[in-house]
């Protein structure tokens, strides 16, 4: 196993729990109406234009123009969305500490709409750890396309073969990988907390 000298974090999903029904439950009173609203409306795959740079204030008013009916609630996905986070995942903030405590440099890699991350980081001290963050709506590249593991090589100052890239996503596993990245393809902290171990980032 090489030598790790950082990690780098996804956030949604590895960090912090993210669901749009958490926001969806409050506005819709079955479970039937939040799943068909996530599935035709207001869903993951829409919602990943706003990871890939486009603005609100393009795509909301275009979502309500397909559905009017729904002005509304499509409305709150751009006011409220913090809502769609509600908590976090067990245990990975446990190990951000851990690691910043043992002098672990760390930073992530986010596919993040620009305008939802400003609302975002201010809430979540955790980041306070981490000495840079690639934001994929910021710079208008999202995960797996290899451009934006490239930037964050660039600017956190570590080859990729020194760097472990922690992620949920396979697709971004892979592609990682295929840049020369060590990875860590997430399902838990229990089983990131062994791997971390076993490479003497942590007791």
């Amino acid at each position: 196993m090489s030598a790790t000298d950082a990690v780098v974090f996804d956030v949604g999903r590895v960090l912090v729990q993210w669901d749009l029904r958490c926001l969806y439950r409050k506005l819709f009173a079955e479970e039937e109406q939040v799943e068909w609203f996530v599935t035709h409306v207001v869903t993951e795959e829409w919602h990943f234009q706003h990871d890939h740079g486009r603005p609100l204030a393009e795509m909301v008013p275009e979502r309500i123009a397909q559905f009017p009916e729904y002005a509304e609630e499509i409305r709150a996905y751009a006011t409220r969305f913090n809502e769609t986070v509600p908590g976090l995942v067990p245990g990975s903030q446990e190990l951000v500490g851990e690691l910043a405590a043992r002098g672990c440099p760390l930073y992530a890699i986010t596919n993040f709409g620009h305008e939802f991350w400003q609302g975002f980081r201010p809430v979540q001290p955790v980041f306070d750890h981490f000495r840079d963050i690639v934001v994929s709506g910021t710079e208008k590249i999202a995960k797996p396309d290899p451009r934006i593991f490239a930037l964050a090589a660039a600017r956190f100052g570590h080859a990729p073969e020194e760097m472990l890239f922690v992620d949920d996503n396979c697709a971004n596993i892979e592609a990682a990988a295929a840049l020369g990245w060590q990875v860590h393809h997430f399902a838990d902290a229990a089983g990131l907390r062994r791997d971390l171990a076993a490479r003497g980032l942590l007791g």
